[in-house]
């Protein structure tokens, strides 16, 4: 009743809330992407998908689907697995940002191992410049990790705002720098953020630096300033600071899956995991609290 292929290309709407991306990532025309989206609405009877000519929202049935789909596509590629006889196995070095820490990323990665037991999954936690840095050096295999819209490279799994957040009590004085709570370099967030602001021609001043996001956290719920963050990922606790402050928007940032340059075992199995994350990419940021 659900074509695999019409189920994909609706999980890459869903997830980049784009046509013209979904069409990019699959490898496909627009107006395919837009046919297969129409005929699997004819075979539910529902729309899956709210659109104009500015964006698009996944509906209520859409939101009942992309469970669905997830689950019929694992089920459809473990039979395709099973039966042509090919088994993924050998060692894959992953490197995943910090922004993933509190996603559900885990679900995704335990799925991944049950799948396939005979893959030996090393992880790397870091900042998304020192995970490209590492796959350049080929010391990754496969990174999934942030990246400026105009960089060249990468598989995106779904655009997002970057929007300012702090704490629901954190109070920006006109006349006075603006407490920033960063990365360290090569922070993506953090070159941004203080372009932003130089740009705009507002004064700053670094509040907290912390390699780690549960660090960053924690100062801005201190009230110790504003940091720079994807929407879609807003952690509990923290939200998005009014527009009244007048802080400059900080554009768009893209969550790209990047492949090594390494064959073999290695390759087959950083497909296996690049397949997965693609098709629960959705789950990596719905869910999450905070933000308004």
């Amino acid at each position: 009743m659900y074509d695999p292929t019409q189920l994909r290309t609706f999980l890459a709407v869903a997830q980049t809330l784009s046509f013209t991306q979904a069409a990019r990532r699959l490898g496909l025309r627009q107006s395919t992407v837009s046919q297969h989206v129409r005929r699997l609405e004819e075979a539910t009877g529902r729309q899956l998908f709210s659109r104009d000519t500015h964006s698009v929202e996944v509906t209520e049935d859409g939101e009942a689907m992309l469970g669905f789909a997830r689950r019929l596509l694992e089920v459809h590629e473990q039979a395709t697995a099973f039966f042509s006889g090919t088994r993924v196995r050998g060692r894959l070095r992953f490197g995943a940002s910090e922004d993933f820490v509190l996603t559900r990323l885990p679900e995704i990665l335990e799925g991944f191992r049950h799948d396939h037991p005979e893959v030996d999954l090393e992880l790397t936690v870091e900042l998304s410049g020192t995970l490209h840095e590492q796959l350049a050096a080929g010391k990754l295999d496969l990174v999934l990790a942030k990246r400026r819209p105009q960089d060249p490279g990468g598989e995106l799994v779904w655009r997002d705002d970057l929007v300012w957040i702090g704490s629901e009590h954190v109070r920006l004085e006109p006349d006075r720098p603006v407490p920033l709570i960063v990365y360290p370099p090569p922070g993506i967030t953090r070159a941004r953020a203080l372009e932003a602001l130089e740009e705009q021609g507002r004064d700053w001043r670094i509040a907290c630096t912390s390699g780690s996001l549960n660090g960053l956290i924690a100062a801005a719920r201190a009230g110790l300033g504003v940091m720079a963050h994807s929407r879609r990922l807003i952690p509990p606790g923290l939200f998005r600071v009014p527009d009244r402050s007048g802080l400059p928007e900080l554009g768009k940032v893209d969550f790209v899956l990047v492949h090594g340059r390494r064959r073999g075992a290695a390759e087959a199995a950083a497909n296996a995991l690049a397949a997965a994350v693609l098709a629960g990419g959705d789950r990596l940021h719905r869910g999450q609290r905070g933000g308004r």
